[in-house]
């Protein structure tokens, strides 16, 4: 009881100078937890090695006015120009011979821009981040959809199948604060705990 929330204790804080406040510090609201890469071997973003960039693309608010296909045929054109004709237009090169429609630029740029995804208070980039679907930003961890309830044939008083292998193995690493019920918060009233049909595991 020497804490209000034990389950935010990890086995390293013991080794701080002062553990008690440490313990605190991570229970204020809004504190951002120090990354987890700091305690490994290895270096962090070290995954990213094999991994091929992939080219840039222009956002569409920009592709759509038209752009690409101009610089193209302005590309096609250079293709066929020879060395000395390459030379003379990088010395003296021709004004508008990319001609866009500046109402089109306009409206490209304060009309139709879009912002992109920037990250939330608190949230860092971890490996492999860049390659999660935008459709699945609305599912938050450790919470079943009706969906998901459904398939399983679960209700709201059943507990997950996977409840007992975390009690005994512990909450995904991904998550380590993550609020499960049954494993680090209280199940829903009206429920017991145990192993039979419809119980909640070791308390």
């Amino acid at each position: 009881n020497r804490v209000k929330r034990p389950e935010l204790v990890e086995a390293h804080d013991v080794t701080a100078a002062d553990p008690d406040f440490l313990t605190y510090l991570k229970g204020v609201p809004g504190t951002v937890p120090v990354p987890r890469h700091w305690g490994r071997k290895r270096k962090y973003l070290q995954g990213k090695r094999g991994i091929e960039k992939p080219p840039f693309r222009l956002p569409d608010f920009i592709f759509k006015t038209g752009i690409t296909e101009m610089r193209a045929a302005t590309a096609e054109d250079e293709a066929g120009m020879s060395a000395k004709q390459k030379n003379r237009a990088r010395v003296a090169p021709k004004l508008g011979s990319i001609d866009v429609d500046y109402r089109t630029l306009h409206d490209a740029f304060f009309k139709h821009q879009t912002k992109p995804t920037l990250t939330e208070f608190g949230d860092l980039y971890y490996e492999g981040k860049e390659f999660e679907t935008l459709k699945a930003s609305h599912l938050q961890p450790g919470k079943i959809s009706e969906r998901l309830m459904e398939a399983l044939g679960m209700t709201v008083m059943t507990p997950p199948p996977w409840l007992i292998n975390m009690q005994r193995y512990g909450p995904p690493p991904s998550y380590p604060h993550l609020k499960i019920p049954g494993l680090n918060a209280p199940i829903p009233e009206g429920c017991h705990y145990g192993y039979h049909v419809g119980g909640w595991g070791k308390p």
